[in-house]
């Protein structure tokens, strides 16, 4: 079931600022949309290898916070996506 005014979600790839760590782990820092907006990450509450079930594809699954919004952004190695809203 979809939330109203939601028609679906569709996979978006996005630019993504990220620092890799020495022990070769990633944390992605901020999202940049394709019209130049910048989505700062202000925390990484979970980080996981899992399927995107809306979208399809599966990768590591990193679970943010942006704002007050916590969302999910995927690396499909060697790219990133996020699950975006279809409006209906």
């Amino acid at each position: 079931m979809t939330a109203k005014g939601i028609a679906g979600r569709i996979k978006h790839y996005v630019a993504v600022d990220a620092r890799f760590n020495e022990d070769g782990s990633i944390t992605p820092q901020a999202v940049l949309w394709d019209d130049g907006r910048r989505f700062t990450i202000n925390a990484t509450l979970d980080r996981r290898r899992a399927a995107s079930l809306k979208t399809g594809g599966d990768g590591i699954r990193y679970t943010v916070r942006i704002g007050t919004t916590v969302t999910h952004l995927y690396y499909e190695d060697p790219r990133w996506f996020v699950e975006e809203r279809v409006p209906e």
